[in-house]
């Protein structure tokens, strides 16, 4: 395993070798800890959205780990930053969310050391396609976690959803961004459209991950912005039904990233909740 920043990197990110499996060649994966120094202190795992990366998410990880007191974890899943890029013809399957979260996150987790004991008390939070990972990681291994936070999450698609990523197709296509996309990505055609390609394919529109959510056994705070083009509050409200002690947070804005557009409201939330859950611990 290879953890060593490459030279001549002025940030502190650095870089796992994840073993092929049967499922997936060699990957390298970007990775970053941040916040407290204790290594002791909990982990907060901070999975991103389906065009972002560790660097798409600026401040906002180091500034919840500071008011937590806890050490943050982020990095790029495979096709974006400067993780392995996906291959030009290569198409994401309708599953692609599933397999980040059984195989890849897992693999990292090995890589990086992070022991049974380290997960348990691990907190995911999870943004748009990083929150449906985040779920789906609670539903697969449901006691390697402490609690998720997901932020606007996916759980099926809805047309609101299919409209603006079409939309950003275009934009894509027709403005410049493209060009402002590339500073967050080496591979910025593998980033979008390994993101934009599986979310417009027909077969995509019967996916649907709610009955799998049955089997998360963590507490769950679910954030959603009533102003959000991605989703509607029938995202969060279908987890709610399916896991009736899910905690909701109806923002009244912040559209499809409160972390970046209403960032107080959404910290004062998830440190409630944070709070709530370690005093329910200590009880």
């Amino acid at each position: 395993m290879n953890t060593t920043a490459p030279t001549g990197m002025t940030d502190n990110v650095r870089f796992a070798q994840l073993p092929a499996n049967a499922r997936r060649g060699a990957l390298t994966i970007e990775y970053q800890w941040i916040g407290a120094a204790d290594p002791d202190a909990p982990i907060v795992l901070f999975l991103h959205e389906g065009l972002g990366s560790i660097a798409m998410w600026r401040d906002w990880p180091r500034q919840l780990c500071e008011r937590l007191g806890m050490r943050g974890l982020i990095y790029s899943r495979p096709g974006y930053g400067r993780s392995t890029p996906r291959a030009h013809d290569e198409k994401w399957p309708v599953d692609f969310m599933s397999h980040q979260a059984c195989d890849v996150l897992p693999a990292l987790l090995d890589a990086l050391d992070v022991g049974d004991e380290a997960r348990a008390r691990m907190w995911l939070v999870g943004h748009s396609d990083g929150g449906s990972i985040a779920l789906l990681y609670a539903a697969a291994f449901p006691t390697r976690l402490r609690a998720a936070v997901v932020i606007a999450p996916h759980v099926f698609v809805e047309d609101i959803s299919v409209q603006s990523i079409a939309e950003a197709k275009l934009a894509y296509e027709q403005t410049d961004l493209r060009r402002k996309l590339s500073r967050y990505h080496a591979d910025v055609d593998s980033a979008f459209h390994g993101w934009n390609d599986i979310w417009l394919d027909p077969a995509f529109r019967g996916w649907n991950i709610v009955d799998r959510l049955r089997t998360i056994e963590r507490p769950l705070l679910a954030v959603q912005a009533m102003d959000d083009h991605y989703g509607t509050m029938a995202q969060i409200e279908a987890i709610e039904a399916a896991l009736p002690g899910t905690q909701l947070c109806k923002l009244p804005e912040g559209g499809h990233s409160p972390h970046r557009d209403a960032a107080q409201a959404l910290n004062d939330a998830v440190a409630a909740f944070v709070n709530r859950v370690r005093g329910e611990c200590r009880g």
